[in-house]
């Protein structure tokens, strides 16, 4: 038994006495390693901006008007929702009901809203726009200029214009009057008084 505990401990001696050989391949390998880690831990850096989502929802019987940045201001009509992406640019998704921006002609921030796959951009003005309940939607500018971005292609709607789209087109353009823009803000007020 004495034996047999000599040669084990001469063989752990031995393979803990070993010198320490280098190694090309090793050396790569670990290096490559290494190199894979950072490059994954700074992707992950980069990529992980935060995103910060804002949802604004009114009930039957409500109206809100929100401030969201100093140069931008928004009413929703009652029954209304929306979502504010704070990406660059900002990015404003309407799911239901009525909404009037009031911006700034100096804004320099510039926004986008989408509606469903259509997209409208906006170019320093006041608009409304409607979602009715039959799918249609319907944009209103009391001053300035919009940009509605749909399948068929790029329109512009001007000052006291207003126009009825959808994913695909654009029709029912038409010329209005400034009270045709956000009926429910003058009747918000009237409530008010």
């Amino acid at each position: 038994m004495s034996l047999q505990k000599s040669t084990d401990t001469a063989n752990t001696a031995d393979a803990s006495e070993k010198p320490f050989v280098f190694s090309w391949r090793r050396f790569i390998l670990h290096a490559s390693i290494l190199v894979i880690g950072l490059f994954l831990g700074w992707l992950t850096w980069y990529f992980s901006k935060p995103q910060s989502v804002r949802f604004y929802e009114t009930k039957v019987d409500e109206y809100l008007s929100v401030s969201v940045t100093p140069e931008i201001e928004i009413a929703l009509d009652a029954g209304s929702s929306i979502a504010i992406t704070d990406n660059q640019p900002m990015l404003i998704e309407l799911f239901k009901g009525n909404v009037y921006f009031n911006v700034n002609k100096n804004a320099i921030e510039k926004f986008r809203v989408k509606i469903g796959e259509a997209m409208v951009e906006d170019v320093g003005t006041r608009f409304s726009i409607r979602m009715n309940k039959n799918d249609g939607k319907v944009v209103s500018v009391a001053e300035g200029q919009i940009k509605i971005h749909v399948a068929t292609g790029t329109f512009m709607i001007s000052a006291l214009e207003q126009a009825h789209f959808d994913n695909f087109k654009l029709s029912g353009h038409r010329l209005i009057s400034e009270s045709e823009v956000a009926p429910w803000i003058a009747l918000q007020q009237a409530v008010s008084e």
